[in-house]
């Protein structure tokens, strides 16, 4: 797959930003928050009106097919036409959504409807799909982001950009081996793989700059202090306080004006306007610009405590006004990235750390360092998971410090580890899973949803893969709640990339747009279940053994859930652990 699309890429010339974005399914970077806002119903309307059938009949062989875009492709192939519109191209087409993105107002969606009827008339061939399916927000083609970044290096390194059209050079690495070919490509686009990961605008001239949000640095599971400690080994390291808040990437540009950004890149500037008043009075005079990473947190300013996550859901997410917060924040600061014009994601922690120190004050329960210590005594590491977990915090946060220290940006990096509060109870790690299935409640359950089937996400086959049942850990208003929350992403039948067996078959089938966090006592392999299907066993997946609803995960979009690889990888660990 990413061999065919680097070839396309090699022939795109003007069009090609255009052609990683329709590849991506986006319209822009993350922090512009371009969305289309075009609904199934209202696309059903449109292929209707474009090819003259009714939209009963276009609604009930969708429900049938369960792919719009199939209804669509078959719907434009029998029709006929006298005269053929002009060929779409790669940047007509993307300029087209665009402006469906930026319209609003009384007549937007009459508007919108024009031009995706415009857009399918032109259509030949399987286009009318992957047109529909693009406006769906469910392109469905296999290519995960990485996959595109590393066809569009492995493009810029075969066919070198600055030729004329057609390249004159289409293959530069032509009569190698296949072992040197390999060797050589790989060399040459991994410098060039970081470079296109420094900010989220898929553009050819990224850089790290004050205003334009990055893919943050992750860290991986870990099952307890002995694992740090080998994982570690002579590298000095640090642990930090894990923090259950919201990620919060503070920007400050030379023009003074600050920004706030999600760990989706999502802007969330207007949501924080007590965070921006106090910026000035926290950051020293020598700071002109810089890149923080940073938590915040929900506060308790009375009884000076951090307050539980949940406590900062209810907090309002857009166009805040300061003298209506009822939920105060205090920013737990752990990294800064950017400095007065340098970058400094290839310094080592223990220098960002030092400079994050030097350019800012701490301000009691507004501003302050992440807590942390430095030292590799197990009993000491212990004691300080315990004295987090006390704190109101998630557990710790274990960092190198020196050796292999750099801010690995987009990455889920080994050298950083969470050692979360839930192995002092036994359990290594929690996930975060989709909800894809619902079942009626019984009982004192009646009138609710009594289950749900959750999945995690294969980002290779872009499917949800059915991981467990889950019905503990929800109280009575969890349950009202979700029903009416999910009651309006009910579907007919499950969609076509769900994998999932027959004997666990819901009552109702859920579009995945919710993701959840869950704990649960062990992994175990399952004949049922399809997570990480064929990584341990060729005929069993993995599920989750009593799975318990711990909170719904806002900040988490569904293909943002755990991966079956990293179910798999949680599921070895623990056998090494147990030496199963």
């Amino acid at each position: 797959m990413i061999v065919c699309v680097s070839e396309l890429l090699c022939f795109v010339s003007n069009d090609l930003l255009c052609c990683v974005y329709l590849c991506l399914n986006q319209l822009g970077p993350a922090y512009l928050g371009m969305e289309l806002g075009v609904g199934e119903t209202v696309l059903m309307k449109a292929v209707a009106q474009a090819t003259g059938r009714q939209l009963d009949k276009i609604k009930a062989e969708a429900q049938e097919k369960g792919d719009l875009g199939l209804v669509a492709e078959s719907s434009r192939s029998n029709q006929r036409m006298m005269f053929q519109p002009a060929s779409l191209t790669a940047g007509g087409v993307f300029r087209k959504l665009k402006e469906i993105a930026s319209m609003s107002g009384n007549s937007a969606m009459n508007k919108k409807i024009d031009i995706i009827k415009g857009l399918f008339v032109a259509c030949r061939f399987s286009e009318a799909r992957y047109i529909v399916r693009s406006l769906a927000g469910k392109l469905r083609i296999g290519l995960a982001e990485q996959s595109v970044l590393s066809a569009l290096s492995q493009a810029v390194c075969l066919t070198p950009p600055g030729q004329g059209f057609p390249p004159a050079v289409i293959d530069a690495g032509k009569g190698m081996s296949a072992e040197s070919r390999r060797a050589w490509i790989e060399e040459k686009i991994s410098p060039l793989r970081h470079h296109n990961l420094f900010t989220p605008s898929n553009s050819l001239t990224t850089c790290l700059l004050p205003g334009v949000p990055l893919r943050p640095m992750l860290a991986h599971p870990t099952k307890g202090v002995g694992e740090v400690m080998k994982k570690f080994d002579e590298a000095a390291f640090t642990c930090e306080y894990k923090y259950d808040g919201e990620r919060a990437q503070i920007h400050i540009l030379e023009s003074g004006e600050v920004r706030i950004f999600s760990r989706n890149q999502e802007d969330n500037t207007s949501k924080y306007p007590d965070i921006i008043s106090r910026i000035p009075k926290v950051k020293k005079d020598s700071v002109v610009s810089c890149v923080l990473d940073s938590e915040a947190v929900a506060w308790d300013r009375e009884k000076k405590q951090i307050q539980p996550f949940q406590v900062l859901t209810t907090r309002k997410r857009k166009d805040v006004d300061a003298s209506e917060i009822k939920v105060q924040v205090c920013v737990y600061a752990f990294d800064l990235l950017y400095l007065n014009g340098e970058s400094l994601v290839r310094q080592p922690l223990c220098r960002r750390r030092a400079l994050l120190r030097e350019s800012f004050s701490e301000v009691e329960g507004e501003f302050v360092f992440a807590r942390s210590i430095d030292s590799d005594n197990t009993d000491t590491i212990a004691e300080f998971l315990e004295q987090s977990v006390r704190d109101s915090c998630e557990g710790l946060m274990v960092k190198t410090l020196e050796k292999d220290a750099t801010y690995e940006i987009a990455k889920r990096s080994h050298n950083w580890l969470k050692l979360k509060k839930d192995y002092l109870e036994g359990v290594g790690d929690t996930v975060d899973l989709c909800v894809i299935g619902a079942y009626l409640g019984k009982g004192k359950r009646t009138g609710t949803y009594g289950g749900f089937l959750l999945a995690c996400y294969d980002d290779e086959n872009e499917e949800f893969q059915s991981v467990c049942k889950i019905g503990t850990g929800f109280k009575d208003e969890d349950l009202e709640q979700h029903y009416k929350f999910l009651k309006d992403h009910i579907l007919p039948k499950p969609r076509a990339y769900y994998r999932f067996d027959q004997s666990a078959e819901p009552d109702v089938w859920l579009d995945a747009v919710q993701v959840w966090e869950v704990k649960c006592a062990d992994l175990s392999l399952s004949p049922v279940y399809k997570a990480a299907m064929g990584m341990v066993d060729p005929e069993k997946g993995i599920s989750l053994r009593f799975p318990r609803f711990l909170r719904i995960r806002d900040d988490k979009k569904p293909e943002d859930a755990t991966t079956g690889a990293q179910v798999h990888h949680i599921t070895c660990a623990g056998r090494k652990q147990n030496n199963v």
